[in-house]
């Protein structure tokens, strides 16, 4: 920190879903208070999201602690500045416990049908919609180089993970998935990258083995951002309600999010290139995941792929 250039903290999430869908908050920031030096604080798995990220001097990565002890290590890492402004997309009290000259902090009562982005950007107070941003370096692109190689073909990226088990569309429903779109014309030489974290090898196991020569195994290799890279190279994205769902749409890459018993209108992927597979389209009524078959899954694959590949120039990232 330069001790001169006013000071902003942004606490985030410990989940890297709502750190990607508030991450509009960091160029809002430096429109809000100009030359702003920017501390992140948001969970471990997420910090390397916003090494990157312009105005950003200091990430403090902190994990979930009993009897809230990890908002009392907060507080004593940022005690002792004086803060141009705090935002706080945890709703907390510790902003409150801050010397701060502007507070923006997140309330839930605003949750009342918009989308999470949206609410988000209420917060911020900001004159448009926020809009998140994945904010790639060098690092993260060689990670990806790396891992993808240089074949050329076209990429599938298909994210079979979520943090619970009601959000994630069977393991075996992935390979059958996979098996459907090798013999589909439309995909004729396509690549299949499964992507995840170091845990997720059980659940995409069952789809990378039938993607076969033809698979890319992105799960466990790097770091969130490594991650994002990969995927903003693909040409499609398929995954469960999560945070590499999420990331995807950040990247501009056209993203099919599967939903279960989870409110898909309020955590859809974000943009444009954004489509949505519920297992129930009815706002506020949840069903099951599994009520999702394997040919509803393909036919909204299809679809994404007809809306964002289909005449468009083959050349094009």
């Amino acid at each position: 920190m330069s001790g001169s250039a006013p000071q902003v903290l942004f606490v985030t999430s410990d989940r890297i879903g709502d750190c990607v869908m508030s991450s509009g908050a960091i160029r809002e920031i430096g429109r809000q208070v100009p030359g702003a030096e920017i501390t992140v604080a948001c969970g471990p798995t997420a910090a390397a999201l916003f090494r990157a990220a312009p105005g950003v001097v200091k990430v403090i990565p902190w994990r979930k602690q009993k009897a809230a002890g990890h908002w009392r290590a907060l507080w004593r890492a940022t005690v002792g500045t004086r803060w141009a402004m705090v935002v706080d997309v945890r709703g907390s009290g510790l902003a409150y416990l801050l010397r701060a000259g502007e507070r923006r902090i997140y309330n839930r009562s605003w949750e009342t049908g918009l989308a999470k982005v949206e609410t988000f950007s209420r917060m911020m107070k900001a004159q448009a919609v926020m809009e998140p941003e994945i904010f790639l370096d060098d690092q993260a692109r060689s990670q990806a180089a790396a891992i993808i190689g240089e074949d050329p073909a076209p990429i599938l990226a298909l994210a079979p993970i979520s943090t619970a088990a009601d959000r994630s569309w069977p393991s075996d429903r992935w390979a059958a998935l996979v098996e459907r779109l090798k013999a589909e014309p439309r995909f004729d030489g396509w690549r299949f990258m499964l992507v995840g974290g170091p845990g997720d090898h059980p659940a995409a196991a069952p789809a990378l083995m039938a993607a076969g020569l033809r698979g890319i195994d992105c799960v466990g290799r790097g770091d969130i951002l490594a991650s994002a890279a990969a995927i903003a190279r693909a040409r499609l994205f398929v995954g469960n309600d999560s945070g590499l769902m999420h990331v995807a749409a950040a990247t501009g890459t056209p993203t099919l999010g599967l939903f279960g018993p989870s409110e898909w209108w309020h955590k859809a992927p974000w943009g444009p290139k954004g489509r949505v597979l519920a297992s129930s389209p009815a706002r506020g009524e949840f069903r099951p995941i599994t009520d999702l078959t394997v040919d509803q899954t393909v036919a909204a694959v299809l679809a994404l792929h007809d809306a964002f590949i289909s005449g468009a120039n083959p050349d094009q990232p």
